[in-house]
């Protein structure tokens, strides 16, 4: 239980942030402010975090919390390309209605230049752990090609999000995320889907 009440203050404590980074930006964001909307302490935060800017390395927790939340609403019948197209428009609706532009390129920057922990790349994550689950599940079920291995679809779909979202960036949001995904997507790794011999001419 205080293993569950230490993620639920931690997540807490990043939700208000990001929501107030989106609101009224990073810079005139204040530890206080966090605190408050939180709902938690000043002990509780430094408990975390060092300070403000080592909340720019928790967006990915954002990213895992939707996904966790997405998980259950996915349909057990539904195709597994399917699915990731279902989940990726879901998080490209939240990225684009609520995390800032600017500092979503500031994480990206920085993953490139860290000498430390690429938390974008941690396999434990939900994210990886949701999207290898999916991948098993396509090729046992025959709907994506079995001569990949599940850590490859995994690495090359996740590469395909990273670079939709890197060009978002720099065109700087001059179109819409998750519309334009719903296109590439499928043509970036469409070449895994396995294609049923009833489609064959």
């Amino acid at each position: 239980m205080a293993k569950k009440n230490n993620r639920d203050t931690k997540g807490r404590i990043i939700e208000a942030a990001w929501s107030l980074f989106y609101r009224q930006g990073y810079d005139d964001t204040t530890v206080e402010e966090i605190i408050q909307e939180s709902g938690t302490s000043r002990g509780s935060f430094y408990h975390y975090f060092e300070g403000k800017d080592a909340l720019l390395s928790s967006l990915s927790y954002l990213f895992d919390r939707k996904y966790e939340e997405l998980s259950p609403t996915l349909d057990p019948q539904q195709d597994r390309f399917d699915q990731l197209m279902y989940l990726n428009r879901e998080l490209f609706i939240m990225i684009e209605n609520s995390i800032s532009l600017d500092l979503l390129a500031q994480l990206y920057s920085s993953q490139l230049v860290t000498r430390g922990e690429k938390h974008l790349l941690d396999h434990n994550r939900t994210y990886y752990k949701l999207l290898r689950q999916i991948m098993a599940q396509g090729q046992q079920r025959g709907e994506l090609r079995s001569d990949v291995t599940v850590s490859e679809l995994v690495r090359v779909y996740a590469l395909c999000e990273r670079a939709l979202i890197y060009d978002w960036c720099l065109s700087g949001g001059g179109y819409s995320l998750p519309q334009y995904s719903q296109t590439m997507l499928p043509m970036f790794f469409g070449g895994f889907r396995r294609i049923s011999s009833s489609n064959t001419p």
